[in-house]
């Protein structure tokens, strides 16, 4: 009887467990549509955009220089915004974006970067840099937690008066990509200076013929910054949607395994206490016998 209780808290603690993911599941998931969507409209709105920079930067007839999109002469510092989720639960996720930021700082003072400075956006990742002794700046580390679009631009005007100044040389990006439901892959990107991407390299067979007024650098200066801000928002959108991905997928099989366990142990469960009512049979039998 003492081993029959024992399954039957087992039975009710994993039970307990499975409700707990279930729910988990669902909030992941509810938190995943919204932020899929948001995402999905920014980035057609970051597409249509960066086309126009693009079709400035790329245009053979129009010759523009930004200080922005110009590399400088020295490798001296760099910097790097990594981004992570702030609670765990969510599979590799994080994991992997502490990989990826190895990485980086890695080819990064490979390429002669003395100097390297991480800001972590995300609690996870901001611990990871604490552990690492990495040069950071947690001032934007909850910013996962409280997505705006006013912090991010005040980070990018950061970075770009950093960059202007000289005070760093190249900025970057590392996050996790959100490809679908099932993948999502660590990524680094390059922010600063700023590289378009050309409409060959986006799969159009034609550029939009743009009309400038004023002329060309006047606007690279008005657009480039708004195209910098832009892109590290969709970044933390990026992040948070692969997160609630992540932590959905990890959920669902937390609770198919819950399940699975379930299963398993009501069988075993059932199959003892049918063996101890045939044994209480078998004794009552031979006792009248």
């Amino acid at each position: 009887m003492a081993a029959l209780k024992e399954l039957k808290g087992r039975i009710a603690s994993v039970q307990s467990t499975l409700k707990i993911t279930s729910a988990m599941k669902m909030i992941a998931s509810a938190k995943l549509h919204r932020m899929q969507a948001s995402m999905e409209a920014l980035a057609e709105y970051e597409c249509r955009f960066s086309d126009i920079v693009a079709a400035l930067c790329s245009d053979p007839d129009v010759i523009t220089a930004s200080p922005l999109a110009t590399e400088h002469g020295s490798k001296e510092h760099a910097t790097v915004i990594a981004f992570s989720s702030d609670n765990s639960l969510c599979g590799a996720f994080n994991a992997n974006a502490v990989k990826e930021l190895a990485h980086a700082t890695g080819s990064l003072m490979a390429e002669g970067y003395r100097e390297i400075t991480v800001i972590p956006v995300g609690q996870k990742i901001t611990q990871s840099t604490s552990k690492a002794a990495y040069t950071c700046c947690t001032d934007y580390s909850h910013l996962v937690g409280k997505p705006s679009y006013e912090r991010m631009s005040e980070l990018a005007d950061r970075l770009m008066d950093d960059y202007l100044s000289g005070r760093t040389d190249k900025v970057c990006t590392v996050y996790n990509h959100f490809h679908s439901m099932g993948h999502q892959a660590p990524v680094m990107e390059q922010i600063l200076p700023f590289q378009d991407v050309s409409i060959a390299d986006k799969g159009r067979e034609t550029a939009t013929d743009y009309i400038l007024e004023p002329g060309p650098d006047e606007l690279l200066e008005i657009l480039l910054p708004y195209e910098v801000r832009t892109r590290l928002y969709r970044t933390l959108l990026d992040s948070i949607t692969a997160e609630n991905a992540a932590r959905t997928i990890a959920m669902q099989t937390a609770t198919d395994n819950a399940q699975e366990l379930i299963d398993e142990l009501s069988l075993e469960y059932n199959k003892k206490r049918q063996q101890a009512i045939t044994e209480e049979l078998a004794d009552i039998t031979q006792g009248n016998s």
